[in-house]
């Protein structure tokens, strides 16, 4: 969705009162017709040399200068075809800031001179002095040091079905993973710290093979709260602060309220955390403040030994989602997050960016998870990642490194039936997780998520040549809305 949409009986002036259009809009009648939207759109740079920075604003694409020139060019001279909107999305998503990392990736001056290492290699510059007990760091979702080779854990004798417990003794390790969610929690406080909590879960589910969760952190900064009647000396309350975004005040109990009410509804314990506020004129007049805020969510983990590695992607596997169904929800989140300040946006683009949270769906998801990785050297898993911004374009991308993919559109199942390909493909609709899934264990998979109540949907395969998304109509024809020929993209960062 788009909106938060519900029906209030008014009219005249009083209606026009209750519609406020970043979150809401008002409806006329019941059961209103959603119309189908159109399947896919080329972008005409080929005729129109201002085509692509006009799409980039009304799609919230946030390309600055040195990515128009490199896209304009890439379509025209290299390609020679116009490209269609979910390509450019797609593009938009996986090229962002917050998916790529390129500036902290990217080459560093300081004071003309040029550093050797990026930020990124010095950090990863650690780990040649580090403990030799690191068996996972700075790849997959999660880091993961040694734990214990003889753990007793409680499992059932048949995961697929209801069977008795038994005490097992497993080579068991620890993980950790962290990420903040802090563009979200600006536009829309509660939520955005639900999907904060929620998305970090996944990233434990979505270590190795699949993992299980024990207990969160949650830390949040933000700027001066100006709580009326305790106003204090150091709060100017005339400070202004970005359009679109919430204040630090309902930030701070929003946020704190959504974090908290994910992990209740989840059933995960929050141990620790933080909280500040700050707000500070400097002596040159400088102002330095949480803007923009912090949402912080930590997670400890446990994985099996035999779940630990990936399986990397080959011709014939399947691939397939775990999770809810497709939801115009979370469009666009990966650009716009990469963004300094959102709040010179277009409201709408920054909320239709946001995310929706489920706990019970992402309980769900996580039993059909654990009973896969309780099934140990059987676990039809062979590789999972959660599924964040960008959407099926990033996570399915994910899944295929280094092969292709087939991936066809019809064989999602939606929600919504008016979702476009582009919102389809790019959204980042929860709760969710993409798996590589060996075609033997299919039927297993199937059984556990019909136990649960959870989809489990197969939407393509993994293949040795283009990476591709299809849609297929009912009567067997084919029309391929996005192919890549990756050797053709030189990546510009």
């Amino acid at each position: 969705m788009a909106l938060i949409q519900f029906y209030a009986p008014a009219t005249g002036e009083h209606a026009q009162k209750l519609i406020n259009n970043a979150k809401q809009t008002l409806f006329d009648e019941l059961n209103k017709h959603l119309e189908s939207r159109e399947i896919f759109n080329e972008v005409c740079i080929l005729e129109d040399d201002g085509a692509l920075a006009e799409a980039n604003i009304r799609l919230g694409l946030a390309f600055d200068k040195d990515d128009l020139i490199f896209y304009n060019d890439l379509f025209k001279n290299k390609l020679e075809r116009n490209p269609t909107d979910v390509e450019l999305f797609d593009l938009a998503q996986s090229d962002s800031e917050h998916s790529r990392h390129w500036f902290f990736r990217g080459k560093i001056s300081i004071d003309g001179e040029q550093r050797k290492e990026s930020l990124m290699d010095s950090i990863r510059a650690t780990q040649q002095a580090s403990n030799a007990n690191n068996l996972i760091a700075f790849n997959d979702n999660s880091s993961v040091i040694r734990g214990f080779s003889n753990t007793p854990v409680l499992t059932t004798e048949d995961p697929t079905t209801a069977s008795l417990n038994l005490v097992n003794i497993v080579k068991r390790h620890l993980l950790y993973t962290a990420e903040t969610h802090n563009f979200p929690t600006a536009v829309c406080p509660f939520q955005g710290a639900t999907t904060g909590t929620g998305g970090r879960i996944r990233d434990v589910q979505a270590t190795g093979r699949g993992a299980h969760e024990i207990a969160g952190v949650a830390g949040y900064s933000f700027g001066n709260l100006l709580i009326p009647g305790y106003v204090q000396p150091w709060e100017d309350a005339t400070e202004t602060y970005p359009k679109g975004f919430a204040s630090p005040l309902q930030i701070c109990i929003e946020a704190s309220n959504g974090a908290s009410d994910y992990g209740n509804k989840f059933g995960e314990p929050v141990l620790c955390g933080f909280a500040r506020s700050f707000g500070l004129r400097l002596p040159a007049n400088d102002r330095s403040e949480y803007l923009k805020p912090i949402m912080f969510s930590g997670g400890l983990g446990a994985i099996d030994d035999v779940q630990l590695k990936k399986e990397v992607a080959t011709d014939g596997q399947l691939l397939a989602k775990i999770g809810g169904p497709v939801y115009r929800i979370g469009v666009g989140g990966g650009a716009a997050s990469s963004l300094a300040v959102q709040g010179d946006r277009e409201s709408m683009l920054d909320f239709g960016a946001v995310q929706r949270g489920d706990g019970e769906m992402e309980q769900k998801v996580h039993r059909i998870v654990r009973a896969c990785a309780e099934l140990g050297k059987e676990n039809p898993i062979l590789s999972i990642h959660d599924q964040g911004a960008g959407g099926n374009g990033n996570v399915l991308k994910e899944l295929c490194e280094g092969a292709g993919g087939h991936v066809f559109a019809d064989s999602f199942e939606l929600g919504d039936p008016s979702v476009s390909i582009r919102e389809l493909w790019t959204a980042e609709y929860q709760e969710n997780n993409a798996i590589l899934l060996d075609p033997n264990g299919r039927e297993t998979i199937q059984k556990i998520s019909l136990r649960e109540k959870c989809p489990v949907t197969v939407v393509g395969h993994v293949t040795s040549g283009k990476r591709k998304i299809a849609r297929r109509a009912k009567q067997g024809n084919i029309q391929w809305i996005l192919i890549w020929k990756l050797l053709e993209i030189e990546l510009k960062r």
